[in-house]
């Protein structure tokens, strides 16, 4: 067994590895040349993110995926840059929403160079995603278009919060779906689609992408909270300080309300917290600590491993080869990033 970076995929198959590091190597110099740009200032704006690495988590779902067809074929490479194009240029995005200053162990673009030359930054990588989308013909502008407007949808859901009867732990999970596991899904597709594969594997892609995809947020939101920025690479607890609510505080409310007068202390002064600025260090610090070792903690970490359960069995009905296999170890791999 090997482990291929960057996500720590391990990999059983000499073959499969050495098609999954020579597709990734590809999708590197795709994005570097994506982001060149006449002008040399956006050229460092839109490599600042590039440069600083990442998972490329659907980058690889697209090169695994099209191991169910030809995974030398043309179209794939180019699906797996538009992919992770668009996750980066919502990165831009959501750094301003989020007013965040870190992200990849890096000076965020907001913090570097503000707030417009971020969002900017954004749409130009739009743009190159869509230059190179329009080359793999219609039906993959088409999924891509559908995918974006789930995601947009997701984001604005976030931002305007449940509506009124709607529970908030129904209304995260439909956040998750649009605005995460959209391009997750479309990872998947991709991948099957531009290799060739049946319309029956394409389905079961696209589907494994929508649930490995909500863990993998899923994972994020427990990884915001537990870890530190060495770990992640950004500024912990950065949804907490900003008042958005995500799963670990979904179910620190929901445990709040069901315990009612028999709430611990520790209990009481935590969704007084949540209640409160949080924009403050010391309340924010406070507020993290006291949600590190609270149950809802564990019950985020089951809600991922579920999700992943249903990822894999997802998995079954596709042919046995060791890419298949290899998607079964990312379900393992999303939700060990959880511990």
């Amino acid at each position: 067994m090997t482990v291929v970076e960057p996500f720590g995929l391990s990999v059983w198959d000499e073959a499969l590895e050495a098609d999954i590091r020579t597709g990734l190597a590809a999708v590197e110099e795709g994005l570097l040349e994506a982001t060149k740009s006449d002008v040399p200032f956006i050229t460092d704006a839109a490599r600042h993110l590039v440069e600083a690495g990442g998972k490329r988590f659907r980058p690889l779902l697209v090169m695994l995926g099209a191991q169910f067809g030809d995974p030398h074929a043309p179209g794939v490479v180019p699906a797996a840059v538009v992919v992770e194009l668009t996750h980066l240029a919502t990165l831009y995005h959501d750094d301003v929403m989020d007013e965040a200053t870190v992200r990849r162990g890096v000076p965020s673009t907001n913090a570097r160079w503000g707030n417009s030359v971020a969002v900017l930054t954004g749409d130009f990588l739009f743009s190159r995603a869509s230059h190179l989308l329009a080359d793999l013909g219609p039906e993959a502008v088409r999924v891509q278009a559908e995918s974006f407007e789930r995601l947009v949808t997701g984001q604005i859901m976030e931002t305007v919060g449940p509506r009124d009867g709607h529970d908030p732990l129904d209304h995260y999970m439909e956040v998750i779906a649009g605005k995460s596991s959209s391009l997750v899904a479309v990872s998947g597709r991709f991948g099957g689609m531009m290799s060739g594969a049946g319309e029956s594997v394409v389905r079961i892609l696209s589907a494994f992408g929508e649930r490995i995809g909500a863990a993998f947020q899923l994972a994020d939101d427990i990884l915001d909270i537990a870890s530190d920025s060495h770990e992640s690479g950004k500024t912990p607890g950065t949804d907490l300080r900003e008042g958005i609510p995500t799963l670990p505080v979904l179910h620190v409310r929901r445990w709040y309300a069901q315990s009612g007068s028999d709430a611990s202390a520790e209990d009481r002064r935590l969704n007084e917290l949540l209640d409160g600025d949080l924009t403050d260090d010391a309340r924010h610090a406070e507020a993290l600590a006291l949600l590190r070792r609270h149950p809802a903690m564990e019950l985020a970490r089951r809600d991922t491993l579920e999700l992943a359960h249903e990822a894999r069995a997802l998995l079954e009905p596709l042919p046995d080869n060791p890419a298949k296999y290899a998607l079964a170890t990312l379900c393992d791999a999303v939700v060990h990033r959880t511990r």
